[in-house]
């Protein structure tokens, strides 16, 4: 016989995990275009400033579950060498 009641549970549980995973990717995705668009508008004091946040934002997430640790390291190593490229130039 299954357990019918646990299953429900499981299902009332995930949906508002669902809505929160959602809403924080949807964050990280903003705030990573805000800086992507600071570092082509070639701002660099606002950018180090976003991307403090961006950082602490994304190690959140991954600490929480939301994404995965190597997807954090990635998006964070490829945020961190497009804004060197640019204090470079």
């Amino acid at each position: 016989m299954p357990i019918e009641k646990t299953s429900y549970k499981e299902l009332r549980k995930s949906k508002p995990r669902h809505l929160k995973n959602i809403a924080a990717k949807s964050e990280l995705k903003t705030l990573t275009k805000k800086l992507e668009k600071l570092i082509s508008d070639k701002k660099a004091d606002e950018a180090k400033k976003e991307i403090r946040l961006i950082v602490s934002k994304i190690d959140r997430a991954a600490s929480k579950g939301v994404i995965k640790n190597n997807t954090a390291s990635r998006k964070i190593s490829r945020l961190m060498k497009k804004l060197s490229n640019l204090t470079k130039t």
